[in-house]
Parts: C-alpha cells; sequence; structure tokens
C-alpha cells in the first residue's frame, strides 16, 4: 500500500512540475520570446501534449497568473505552432463520431469545405490578382469571402451549442480563448472584403488581410480537429451529442450539411403488458396507473439497470435530483455518463455481478442539495443478479430534523 502511496503521489508531482513547465513556457512568449527558442524548450523538456493539458493550461493561464484572455488570445496561435505535431492521439474503440450526422462527423465535413476553400480556391484566386488586379479577380476574391463568411454559422453552432456543455463540466478557458479568435476571423473576413470592395491599389493591403484571413482559418481548423473535439468527445455523454445534432438545425450549417441523420445504437424493449392491464405481485394487485403514480410519488428518484447494463426505467418525479429523458430508455448505463466516468460505472456492476458486493453508497454536494445516492444489486430468490436499483435523495431536510414531532401540523 505504502508503494502505491508513493508511486502516486510521484504521479502527481510529475503532473504539476509538467503543467508549471508548460505554463512558463507561455510565460516565455507573452514576454516576448521566439517561436522557434520556445519550441525547442517544450521539446526538450515536454515531449508530446494531451488535449486536457492544453485545456488546463488555458485556464490556469487566466485564473492563476492573471493573464487576460484577450492575451491567451493572442497567443493561441503562437502556441498551437509550438504544440503541433505533439499532440497525442487519443485512440478509441468506437468511434460514433465517424457516423454520418454525428455532430463532430458534420464539423469535420464543413473544415473539409472551409480548407478546400480558403487553401485552394481563395489562394489560387489571391496568386492571379497579386500578378492582375483587375475588377475580374476582385470580383472572384469578394465572392470567396462571401462563401467563407458563412463559417459564421459553423462557430456559431460550436459557440452555442458545444460550449455550453464544456463549461457545465467546468471547462471554460479554452471555450473563452476560442470564441474570442473566432470573433477575429468573423471581423477579419468582413475587413478583407471591404478593403476590396474600395480597393484604391494598395496590393499590398490586399494581400495581407487574405493571407491572414487563410491563416487564422487554417489554424482554427487544426484547433478544433486535435484540441477542441478529441477534448468534447472525452466529456460529453451520448445524450448530449444527440441534443446537439437535434438543435443545430435550428442554426443551419456551413457549406454543406450533414451527411445522414445519427441514430444510436438502442436495444429494443418489449413490453408485456398493456397501458390498463394490472399487476399481480406477492403482497397485492396494482394497476399499471396506480404503480407508476406510487413510484413518482416517492421522495427520491429510482433508476433500474437490467442484467445486460440497460436502461429499462426511471422514476419521474416533479422534482429530480439529476436530470433523465425518456431517451436512455433501452440505452446501456454506460453510454448514459461521460467517458472519464464510465471505469467508476463498470468497476461497481462488476462486483455487483461477481457477488462482492450487494450495495454501494455515494453522498456528495450538488447545488443546493445534499446527496445521497445508493446502489443495489437486485437479485432473484436463487441469488442470480438481474440488474442495479439506483437510489437518489436530497437529505439535507432529514439532516435538519431535531426534536420529535408527534402531532398534525
Amino acid at each position: 500500500m505504502s508503494e502505491f502511496i508513493n508511486n502516486r503521489e510521484q504521479v502527481i508531482e510529475n503532473k504539476t512540475e509538467r503543467q508549471d513547465m508548460l505554463k512558463q513556457i507561455i510565460k516565455d512568449l507573452h514576454n516576448g520570446k521566439s517561436v522557434e527558442e520556445v519550441k525547442a524548450q517544450f521539446e526538450d523538456a515536454v515531449g508530446n501534449i494531451t488535449v486536457a493539458e492544453i485545456s488546463q493550461l488555458e485556464q490556469a493561464l487566466m485564473e492563476e497568473e492573471g493573464i487576460p484572455v484577450s492575451e491567451v488570445q493572442r497567443l493561441c496561435s503562437v502556441h498551437t505552432a509550438i504544440f503541433k505535431g505533439s499532440i497525442e492521439e487519443i485512440h478509441r474503440s468506437e468511434k460514433p463520431e465517424d457516423q454520418p450526422g454525428h455532430p463532430i462527423h458534420t464539423f469535420n465535413l464543413e473544415n473539409k469545405e472551409i480548407d478546400m476553400l480558403v487553401n485552394f480556391k481563395m489562394q489560387l484566386h489571391l496568386e492571379r490578382f497579386e500578378k492582375d488586379d483587375s475588377e475580374e479577380n476582385i470580383m472572384k476574391l469578394i465572392e470567396d469571402l462571401n462563401l467563407l463568411y458563412d463559417v459564421d454559422k459553423h462557430y456559431t453552432r460550436k459557440e452555442n451549442l458545444l460550449f455550453p456543455y464544456l463549461e457545465k463540466y467546468g471547462i471554460m478557458g479554452p471555450t473563452q480563448v476560442m470564441w474570442g479568435v473566432d470573433d477575429g476571423i468573423r471581423a477579419a473576413i468582413k475587413g478583407a472584403k471591404e478593403k476590396l470592395t474600395n480597393y484604391n491599389g494598395d496590393k499590398k493591403a490586399i494581400s495581407s488581410a487574405i493571407y491572414f484571413v487563410i491563416k487564422e482559418t487554417s489554424e482554427m481548423i487544426y484547433k478544433e480537429e486535435n484540441i477542441l473535439f478529441p477534448m468534447a468527445l472525452q466529456t460529453l455523454t451520448e445524450d448530449e451529442w444527440v441534443k446537439m445534432a437535434h438543435d443545430g438545425e435550428d442554426i443551419g450549417y456551413c457549406l454543406t450539411g450533414p451527411a445522414g441523420v445519427w441514430k444510436p445504437e438502442r436495444k429494443e424493449i418489449n413490453a408485456t403488458g398493456t397501458s390498463d392491464g394490472f399487476i399481480k405481485m406477492e403482497t397485492g394487485l396494482l394497476s399499471l396507473k396506480q404503480l407508476e403514480l406510487m413510484l413518482n410519488h416517492l421522495p427520491v428518484d429510482i433508476t433500474f439497470i437490467d442484467q445486460d447494463d440497460v436502461v429499462r426505467y426511471f422514476s419521474h418525479g416533479k422534482e429530480r435530483i439529476f436530470h433523465r429523458t425518456k431517451a436512455v430508455i433501452g440505452r446501456t448505463v454506460q453510454n448514459c455518463h461521460p467517458p472519464k466516468s464510465v471505469h467508476v460505472v463498470e468497476d461497481l456492476l462488476r462486483d455487483f455481478k461477481a457477488g462482492d458486493k450487494d450495495v454501494e453508497d455515494f453522498y456528495i454536494k450538488f447545488r443546493d442539495k445534499y446527496v445521497y445516492i445508493r446502489y443495489f444489486a437486485v437479485r432473484d430468490e436463487h441469488g442470480e443478479y438481474m440488474g442495479t436499483l439506483e437510489f437518489t435523495q436530497n437529505i439535507d431536510p432529514i439532516q435538519a430534523i431535531e426534536g420529535e414531532k408527534r402531532i398534525l401540523s
């Protein structure tokens, strides 16, 4: 046990030291060091970096070091150049984001179109303009910029659908930084178009404005696909991706649209009764209506998953502690939790199925409540595992009880 504790402390110490080195490297940039100097220092001291470390780094720069969001935004493109080629790949056994219609699949399709527009079409038209600033070549660049401003829909879906979910999990720094860079790109596109519309013969000013748009837009594609999207895939639940895919229609898409409708796999659940039937139990007889009302009036939340880890039922009282949607019915419980916490669920279920445990308790502060969460292994009369019951209750009112109450209020 002592060896385990020592190893764990060493891991924590190494992680803290690594973050400190990363912060120092970015602070050196902030203080005027060149990219070449800092990149060499990064490769010697750090090597590879994970998307989670980049997220923590940006947040720490703002919260602990007091560097303003605007300055982190300015450094964003520079430190992306340092990290490029060093970001560790994330390997997943299943990739729902590769399925047509998944929000990340759609974001990536849009990025391919944006990349083609800025790095091939716009680049070609700019080269022609630099040789001949005819009205025809000016108009082609204006048309390219009009098309590119469609990127506003791509950024708006990211900012108004994806960012709020990340912020719910406490990921604030990267979203604030990236939103600021998005706004900078929007402004740069408008500025370049205005220069072209009011062209006064200054080719150099036009070239500089267009090259800036190409560079910033291309860098944003890299940041999304190598930092933002992998981080989101590690964090968000399947439910949240489903809702995002649905809500994206209201905002619209950039240069292309979803390649299909994403429908995550669900297990079919066959009903065994009718809505107006009765259920005869060992200790009584209830209609389905009575049973449902009774369960929904309990001052607790109940969720049941079967022996195959499939969510079969949850109670639906007036004030649920943790939100549930009907979309979870028929889904495996592992897909109802963020990937980073799935291992806790699997460890618990493994102990229940093996018979090593029959109950596990957790208690946490959640918003204005003190929540008691209990898990029970459900077994039949022969001791065979049939599923798990989750029982959740706000125990703040219970803890506040004092004295006795013997009469009606």
